[in-house]
């Protein structure tokens, strides 16, 4: 049978993203603290199209001033040409890279927008897009789970698979599908369906300490 890759997944979360968006307003609340629909498309521009702002995104201190006058420069410009930015893709010189760079971004800002509204339901029909992000979690989860203390974390899906996101530390299993398990370690904790289990200081430690880059 047909399986879409990670560049089509890319693409079907990104224009599901404009349509929702575009539903929404540029008003509309999203999971992003403090952050419209406006503010987050700003955000998925500016990553795409401004390199000289990805510093700020990714280190924050000094940097991240320049990227928040760039963002909210564009947020508060014409919100269809925004969404117009988005739905046309990355541009030529990334779209190589499309999968790679935007299966899980497009994944987790979709559900910022789905999330904040009452009454939300997890989507179904995803396996393969399930798989795709299981594929990347191990070292995406590394990466955002490092700053925690003394904890080793195992992400565990339903199909009872699992990845070590951690070495050393007290036990922690972070179980639920990828697409929650994603969603958690990029900071959606309150949002993310899953049920941590281990030492209960532990288990504190990761429902609230830090996460990120």
């Amino acid at each position: 049978s047909y399986r879409m890759n990670a560049a089509q997944w890319a693409q079907a979360e990104r224009q599901a993203f404009v349509d929702l968006a575009q539903e929404l307003g540029p008003e509309a609340a999203t999971l992003c603290e403090g952050w419209t629909v406006a503010d987050l498309a700003a955000h998925l521009v500016l990553r795409e199209r401004h390199p000289l702002a990805m510093p700020g995104i990714l280190l924050g201190g000094p940097f991240a001033r320049y990227t928040t006058r760039v963002n909210d420069r564009l947020a508060t410009g014409s919100f269809d040409e925004l969404l117009q930015k988005i739905r046309s893709g990355p541009p030529k010189l990334l779209r190589r890279f499309d999968g790679k760079m935007n299966v899980a971004e497009f994944a987790i800002h979709l559900e910022d927008l789905r999330r904040a509204r009452q009454g939300w339901e997890p989507r179904t029909g995803l396996d393969e897009l399930q798989d795709l992000l299981w594929g990347i979690q191990g070292r995406s989860a590394r990466l955002m789970t490092r700053k925690l203390n003394d904890i080793n974390l195992t992400l565990a899906r339903p199909s009872g698979e699992t990845i070590s996101a951690g070495k050393t530390g007290r036990p922690v299993t972070l179980p639920g599908e990828p697409l929650e398990v994603v969603l958690f370690v990029a900071g959606r904790r309150d949002q993310a369906l899953v049920e941590l289990t281990g030492e209960p200081t532990a288990v504190q430690e990761v429902k609230t300490g830090p996460l990120g880059y």
